[in-house]
């Protein structure tokens, strides 16, 4: 899967496990982040290569995560995993990707924390806030 920012300074290309799903995050973190819900796509950290070195800027954002954006742009680019076994694997905004159609919907986390004026259709997992940090905390 090939993508980029808007401005370009962080292309890159990611090889995504088979099976890979794209999840939307609803928690006040995220919300603020991207202005609405986040969607995001899983990439451990060998498998994503920039074309150059990226302009990336990150902050530490919760006691598990940071985000990161284009230094250049202001793009949201993903949040990285910082402590447990999965320490560095990232959540890609599905929006960067060229081609975000070719991967499926696999559900929402956070959903308690949702604005009631929308609602994703269809039939998908849906985790509260307990649920979601349950899973978290079992990753350590």
């Amino acid at each position: 899967m090939r993508g980029s920012c808007v401005c370009g300074a962080c292309r890159f290309e990611a090889d995504l496990a088979p099976g890979t799903e794209f999840h939307a995050c609803h928690c006040e973190t995220c919300r603020r982040w991207t202005g609405s819900v986040n969607f995001s796509v899983e990439v451990a950290p060998d498998a994503i290569r920039f074309d150059e070195p990226p302009a990336i800027a990150a902050l530490r954002t919760s006691d598990w995560a940071e985000r990161t954006w284009c230094a250049r742009c202001g793009s949201n680019l993903f949040y990285r995993l910082t402590v447990g076994p999965k320490a560095g694997w990232m959540y890609l905004s599905l929006g960067l990707l060229d081609d975000p159609g070719a991967i499926p919907f696999g559900g929402e986390i956070y959903i308690d924390r949702k604005p009631e004026t929308y609602a994703l259709a269809g039939d998908h997992s849906r985790l509260t806030k307990a649920e979601t940090e349950a899973r978290f905390a079992s990753q350590d």
